[in-house]
Parts: structure tokens; sequence; C-alpha cells
């Protein structure tokens, strides 16, 4: 029961502790009251600063009963809240010798009117009651009545369906405590069943006892006792769930989430791959699946960049922190590039091409200050870590098995599957129970397409779409675009990153050393010429370490 009481009423003839003196209330008014002062006449204080001083408090008033924790009702049954009412009504004619309903100006009945104690009211009540076929003492009347006082109409309530049981019932804690280690051992292993569980609490009892403890053994509950324990102690956990989902939620936080605030574009930026789920046509002609590596601007929520791989790769990092920085106009080639693509492409595009370019040019550059990554070694290799170097991008491993430290990459490569992936021809669902019949069989595209296409729908779609992470702190109600939320946060943080130029573009992505031949360059199977090596046809680098093969860049 709380301390929380009926305020006491400020009148006139009161006594008040203020200011280190006990005085007289002289006069009361809306906004201030009028105090006895010992140097002075009278003293006019706000009522605000009265309250509020310190040691404020108002002397020789009488005790009121505490406010009743009403709130507690709602967790009895209706039974029980009616026959406590009922209670109630009887209860208060003994203390104050009228039913609660009485009209003003209602005699009292016989037996509670004036001249009458509480006691013999009591008396009286349980007499009524007897006859009316409630056997009841006078002494039960009198511990309601005491009841009431407390704890109001809580205390006359029935608290029998309330009343606290043990957790787990009657099994002995020691199976309790046998099947929790088995739970425990279970986070890392492979998924098995309640089953399972069970025998290994068998298990684990015989193996803590010993050979040579004569202590009698726990009493074993029955089969569905241990189910029902089993589904309490696995609550939340995925104990015969998602192995992944398990991990990640056994290796979490076991203080209370925090909430990182970022308040510029950059500040934090999460990287990731995911296999996309969907069929695409390889370059060696195979039908295959792809992986989606992808950045995304925490501030934001912009997705800063996305790379299609056969199998993600380092360097595969170094290009997608490449386009990240780089405004995509700026980028060596991409305009005849997009005009090449627009003419193979199997069906109707998003955009036209100059709608593609203005979109473009109003995706956000982003250059980021700290990169949030897991420990897959496409994220923690040298390549990746140098280019970061290069950037002065912090880098930032999260903690192992702990998926939850880069939740919005996490959630936006799931968005992507629902908001793109899914209109794809070839498309798989997430697993084998979503995939169709021969999604191979449709009209796929080429990987070089895909990427393409992708790049379109980042522009036209992802940046321009509400986003439900980003809302007006003021109003709530409000969605803003990821591009909106990059203008609104450049003009309150009052700096905006300079662009890396096509060059830059350059000098971040990897490169390769091969000998140019009278055809060309020869790489990944495809021979690339043009009049400007003609200096360097079969002729040596120089380079000895490149045993004189010539750089070549993307």
């Amino acid at each position: 029961m709380g301390g929380l009481r009926r305020p006491p009423a400020l009148a006139v003839g009161e006594r008040v502790w203020f200011d280190g003196q006990v005085r007289g209330v002289l006069q009361v008014t809306a906004q201030a009251v009028v105090l006895e002062d010992a140097e002075e006449s009278h003293r006019v204080v706000a009522l605000i600063d009265l309250f509020e001083s310190e040691g404020f408090e108002v002397l020789f008033r009488a005790e009121r009963m505490p406010l009743p924790a009403s709130g507690l009702l709602e967790t009895f049954p209706s039974e029980a809240v009616k026959q406590a009412l009922w209670l109630e009504g009887h209860v208060l004619e003994v203390i104050h010798g009228l039913p609660p309903d009485s009209e003003p100006g209602t005699d009292p009945r016989p037996g509670y009117g004036p001249g009458t104690s509480v006691t013999s009211r009591q008396g009286q009540k349980a007499a009524e009651l007897t006859a009316a076929g409630y056997k009841v003492a006078a002494k039960t009347i009198g511990n309601w009545r005491r009841r009431y006082a407390t704890d109001g109409l809580v205390g006359l309530a029935d608290h029998r369906p309330v009343r606290n049981r043990p957790e787990y019932g009657s099994v002995n804690p020691a199976v309790v405590d046998a099947m929790r280690q088995a739970i425990k051992e279970a986070v890392d292993t492979s998924t098995r069943n309640g089953a399972y569980l069970i025998w290994r609490t068998g298990e684990i009892l015989r193996q803590s006892r010993g050979e040579e403890d004569e202590s009698p053994e726990p009493e074993w509950p029955s089969r569905p006792t241990l189910y029902r324990l089993l589904a309490k102690l696995t609550t939340g956990t995925h104990t015969t769930g998602s192995a992944v989902t398990r991990r990640s939620k056994a290796h979490g936080a076991a203080a209370p989430f925090g909430e990182l605030t970022v308040s510029a574009p950059g500040e934090i930026v999460q990287i990731d791959s995911t296999p996309l789920d969907v069929m695409v046509r390889l370059d060696n002609g195979v039908i295959g699946k792809v992986e989606l590596t992808a950045m995304i601007d925490v501030a934001t929520r912009t997705l800063t960049a996305a790379v299609l791989r056969p199998s993600t790769k380092s360097v595969d990092a170094s290009v997608l922190l490449a386009r990240t920085v780089t405004p995509e106009l700026m980028r060596p080639g991409w305009v005849d590039a997009l005009k090449m693509s627009r003419s193979v492409l199997p069906h109707r595009r998003l955009l036209t091409l100059d709608a593609r370019l203005e979109h473009a040019a109003a995706k956000p550059v982003i250059v980021p200050e700290v990169i949030v990554c897991d420990h897959g070694k496409v994220f923690i290799s040298q390549n990746f870590r140098s280019s970061c170097r290069f950037l002065e991008i912090d880098f930032q491993p999260t903690h192992k098995g702990a998926p939850f430290e880069k939740g919005h990459i996490e959630k936006m490569l799931g968005s992507i599957a629902t908001l793109f992936t899914q209109f794809l021809p070839g498309y798989t669902g997430r697993n084998t129970d979503h995939r169709g019949r021969r999604p191979e069989q449709d009209n796929l595209w080429s990987l070089p397409e895909l990427q393409d296409l992708l790049d379109e729908w980042i522009v036209a779609h992802w940046q321009n779409r509400p986003h439900e992470g980003l809302r007006d702190p003021d109003h709530p109600g409000r969605l803003f675009t990821p591009n909106q939320k990059y203008a609104a946060l450049v003009e309150s943080c009052g700096y905006v990153p300079v662009a890396l130029s096509g060059q830059d573009y350059i000098e971040l992505l990897p490169a390769a050393w091969r000998a140019v031949n009278a055809y060309g360059i020869r790489i990944n199977n495809r021979t690339y010429d043009s009049p400007g090596l003609g200096p360097m046809r079969r002729q040596n680098s120089g380079v000895a370490a490149k045993r004189g093969l010539w750089e070549v860049g993307p």
C-alpha cells in the first residue's frame, strides 16, 4: 500500500510551517495567502511559493484515511469485486450510521442512530446478516471495518483468486535447475525438440548427484508437467526454433537497451550482406543466385550503395564504399553505360533516362564517419580496412553473435526483399517452403541488368518513400523520406561533405595487374582494347614486384 493520501485543506485559522517558523493563516485567496509574521503585521506569499518551499507542512491536522489502490481491483475476478462492493455498503453503515446511498436528511435505522457506539453497530450488523442467511460474527465485522480503513475496497475483496503461487508449482527446484542448464547448453548447438531437452534434464540430474550421494532422488514430474515447465522456461528463447534467433537472444545485452542518437548524415553507417532471393543469369550463362551487399545511413535511412555479386568478396566492400562517397553522375562512364544498358533490358524501366538522371543527382552523397559491421571476413579484411583508413573512417565491428547491434541494415535488407525482389522474375522466396515451381524458367535478368535496375529502384523509390523510422519528434504522426530527412539534417547540423571526384572513385576501386598484348588486355574472359594502349603493347611496365605487368583500373 502506497503513502498517497488526500491533501490537507489550507484554511483561515490553520497553522503552517513556513520559512523556519510556525505561522497562522490570516487570509486565503486564489493565488496567494496572508500569513502571520514575527517582524511585520503580516506577510503575503504566493501559493506556488508556499507549496514548493522547503519543509512546508500544514500542522495540527487530523489524520485522513489514505487513498486506496483501486487499480488493484482490476486483477480480481468480477464476482470478488461484486462481493466487495456489497460488503462496503454494510461497513459504511457501521462506520457512519447510514448506508452510502442514503438521501440527505434520512434518519438512521434503529441501532445505528446517535448515541450508539461502533461496537454496538457491529453487533447489530452481525445480527442482521445472520438473520438474512449470512452467518457472521461481530468480530468479523470489526475486521472488515479495520481492513477498509487501511486498504479501502481492496481490503474487503477475497484475495484467494489472486494469491501468489509458486512459480513452478510443486516441481522440485533441482529439476528446474537441471532443465535451465539443459536449455543453456542448447544455445549454440543445433535445434532439438522438447523430448531431447527433457531427456537431457534427467541426465544432468543423474550426473549432479554422483554415485556416492545417498540423499533421496528428486521426485520426477509427470510428462505433461515437464512439458509445461519447459514451455515456461523457454518462453522467448527460441530453444526449439530458429538457431540464429536463439543465439542472438542468448548473447544479447542483459542491461536495458540504450538508444544511439544520430543527428548528422554519415555519423553512423551500417554495412552487411545477404543472399538475394532471385535467380539471375550469371556471366558464364549459368543460372544461379547472387549476394547483395549494402550500406545504410542510420540518421537518414539513405541506402547509400548496393552491390550485387555471385559471392561477396573483400574487394566488393571496397567497391561499395567507393559508390557511397561518389555521386552516380560523377562515376566515369556512368551516363554512357546507362544509355547502353537501357537499350537491351527485356522489360520496361521505372523511369525515363532524363528522370533517372534527375533522381540520381538528388540522391545524397554521404561520407561515413563510423562504419558498423559484423565479423564477416569480407568486412574485416585488410582491403576494406585500408579503404576506411584512406577516407579516415572509424571501423567498428559489432560484438560477435549480436546482429541487433546493426539492426537498421538487417531491417533494410528484409525490406528490399518485400519492396523490390519479389516483383522480379525468378523470385524464389526466402526459403524452400516459399519457393515456387521452376523459377529458373522465368525471363531472368542478367547480373549487370539487375544491378542497373536495383540502382534505379534506389534513387526512384527507396529515397522517396516515407520511412517509419524517420518521424518528426515534435509531430510524430509525420513521416519523412530519406531525401527529406537528409535535407532537414543538413540544415540543422550546418555542413555537407564534399563529394569525391571521379578520379577518387577509381582510386578506391581494386586494381588488377595484366599484360598488355597485341589484342589488348584480357580480364575475366573479356578482352578490352583501346588506341591508348598502343605504346604499352607487349612492353614491360618496369614494376619488378609485379613481373613487368601493368596496373589496370576498373
